[in-house]
């Protein structure tokens, strides 16, 4: 998902999520909205499994976000390297997120 390093411009990074931007952002602020609810919970002392099944909301939510930018990612980024310099570079960058997703 090229992180930017320092010392990198960021003319060399892009994002393949642009057309899903939209999506991703409405998504993004009901993560938002189930935290400050789960933030509610606590001060008022709600029941243990009832802010563990909205914490379990959250993560599946956050989740499908992370996958939505995975599969542009795949699809642009990875893709568009195929014949490239930076194909064998952006497998890795990939495989290495599936790992991390996968933890």
């Amino acid at each position: 998902m090229g992180y930017i390093k320092e010392g990198d411009s960021l003319e060399h990074h892009h994002c393949s999520y642009l057309n899903k931007k939209e999506n991703i952002k409405v998504r993004l602020s009901r993560i938002e909205g189930q935290i400050k609810g789960i933030e509610k919970m606590i001060e008022e002392g709600k029941y243990c499994v009832d802010v563990l099944n909205q914490i379990a909301a959250v993560r599946a939510a956050l989740k499908k976000v992370g996958l939505i930018i995975l599969r542009e990612h795949t699809k642009g980024c990875v893709l568009n390297s195929k014949g490239t310099h930076e194909e064998e570079e952006k497998i890795n960058e990939l495989m290495e997120l599936i790992e991390k997703f996968l933890k």
